[in-house]
């Protein structure tokens, strides 16, 4: 009889209860000293508790979402060498046993008038098969983001076959919160070792409906899967009509990757308002011709930018990210503006716009949408915004839904400003309105925090005195 060995959770450090979110084994694989067992999290980090011995795994002690500590049983292995040194008459007995079984059953067959032979014993126990690990597996792969987050997928415990996938504890989690399958990303690193760069491309060719670079084991997976989204439409455009092909630009493979992932990820929601702006579309006329000969021309952007900073320092938490279970409050101030270039959209960042005035900003302003229009935008330039501001005033429109730019966690929408009759407690007088949409995440602001928001930004523009308050 062979003698069983538990293995169990070492020295982890100064964490107690950690909880099981991940298991990398199954029952029957044969595993190695040091190979990962399962993956335990704590608040503070995730770990890989490895084999202090190798052998099979005879049965497991745990399951996702278990509390563990040191000392705690994971599971239990017979040694290798114990599974090889089986005496050979033993074998011999387990076979002549066998077949002394077999007997009974072939004549209870021919009893039961030939059943047996048709379809074989409905009570005899039914062969393992491969094919609910393989289904629990793409059922996982297939599962929504969101869901997958809140319910980690044990891929590698349902099918020995399929080799672990290499990546670090932080990569899995990753993976995890983005719904992704590591058994389908290639990797790049060391030994093919899985990185963050790896998840990340992989998202993003799932997101524009290409074939991502997947694993062998799952070669010939649909497109899409890992984020719960079903293959894209192949459609031969060609026979309904002429068409013209054009490749998607730079900026719009990766504006587009971008914007979907928020789009997925955030709770979006918009307050739509409007603001007053007759008065100070009189000041930005009259600064424009004071301004005229230094070359100097205030768009309404200027006006806004020096709003929204005064609007953020008094809701901070509009100035602020999600950083997992952390709200991070930033004490600085830099506004981004999306800028329409041939190419795309991009949105270059004015940086510590709480230390410059309307003048500066509308230079500055400027300047950064020439070099967005002409392509010499450095990365340095679009990076650290802290709100964003899309307007399409120079267009038309009402109202829309801007996308939040992340790590942000909101975005102002301006749409072009129009005149409409407004009572004034005698008579209906024409005022100029500029329609204002905020999109914010839900996660971070609630409801009334955003028309708060909105409706002081909107008294701002009303009256720009009170910017200097």
């Amino acid at each position: 009889m062979s003698q069983l060995t538990e293995i169990k959770v070492p020295d982890i450090g100064d964490f107690a209860e950690v909880e099981v979110i991940e298991i990398l084994v199954a029952e029957g694989d044969t595993i190695q000293a040091e190979q990962s067992l399962v993956t335990v999290e704590s608040d503070k980090a995730s770990m890989e508790i490895p084999a202090s011995q190798g052998g099979v795994v005879k049965s497991l002690k745990v399951k996702v979402g278990d509390k563990v500590s040191e000392g705690s049983v994971l599971l239990e292995v017979e040694p290798a060498e114990a599974k090889a040194e089986q005496p050979a008459s033993a074998k011999a007995g387990d076979k002549a046993d066998d077949a002394q079984a077999e007997a009974p059953k072939a004549e209870s067959g021919k009893a039961a008038g030939g059943k047996a032979a048709g379809g074989g014993d409905p009570q005899a126990p039914k062969p393992a098969s491969a094919e609910p690990a393989r289904a629990a597996r793409e059922e996982a792969a297939a599962m929504p983001a969101g869901q997958a987050q809140r319910t980690p997928p044990v891929v590698a415990a349902t099918d020995s076959t399929v080799p672990v996938p290499h990546a670090s504890p932080s990569v899995r989690k990753f993976a995890r919160e983005l719904g992704v399958d590591l058994h389908r990303v290639r990797g790049s690193g060391p030994k093919q070792r899985i990185t963050q760069d790896d998840v990340r491309n992989f998202v993003k060719q799932a997101i524009q409906g290409g074939t991502p670079a997947a694993a062998p084991a799952a070669a010939g997976s649909a497109d899409g899967a890992a984020l719960g989204l079903l293959p894209w439409p192949k459609v031969d455009f060609a026979k309904f009509g002429p068409i013209e092909t054009k490749p998607l630009s730079r900026i719009q493979k990766i504006s587009g990757a971008n914007l979907h992932r928020n789009w997925v990820m955030i709770p979006h929601v918009t307050n739509n308002d409007d603001a007053d702006i007759t008065e100070l579309e009189k000041l930005r006329v009259q600064l424009n011709r004071e301004n005229e000969k230094a070359g100097i021309k205030v768009t309404m952007l200027a006006f806004l930018i020096k709003a929204v900073v005064a609007a953020l320092k008094k809701y901070p938490q509009f100035n602020a990210s999600l950083d997992g279970d952390t709200l991070v409050y930033k004490q600085y101030y830099h506004i981004g503006f999306a800028a329409d270039t041939p190419n795309g959209l991009v949105v270059p960042v004015v940086r510590d716009a709480d230390t410059k005035g309307v003048l500066e900003l509308a230079q500055e302003t400027s300047a950064l949408a020439k070099k967005a229009r002409d392509g010499k935008l450095s990365p340095s330039e679009m990076q650290g915004g802290c709100f964003s501001i899309s307007s399409l005033g120079g267009i038309g429109g009402t109202h829309f839904t801007p996308i939040i730019n992340a790590p942000e966690v909101a975005i102002l929408g301006v749409s072009r400003s129009y005149e409409k009759p407004v009572w004034d407690g005698k008579q209906f007088v024409p005022r100029l309105t500029l329609p204002l949409s905020l999109s914010y995440d839900h996660r971070v602001i609630d409801g009334a925090a955003a028309a708060r928001f909105n409706a002081y930004l909107g008294g701002l523009l009303a009256d720009f005195r009170r910017v200097i308050l």
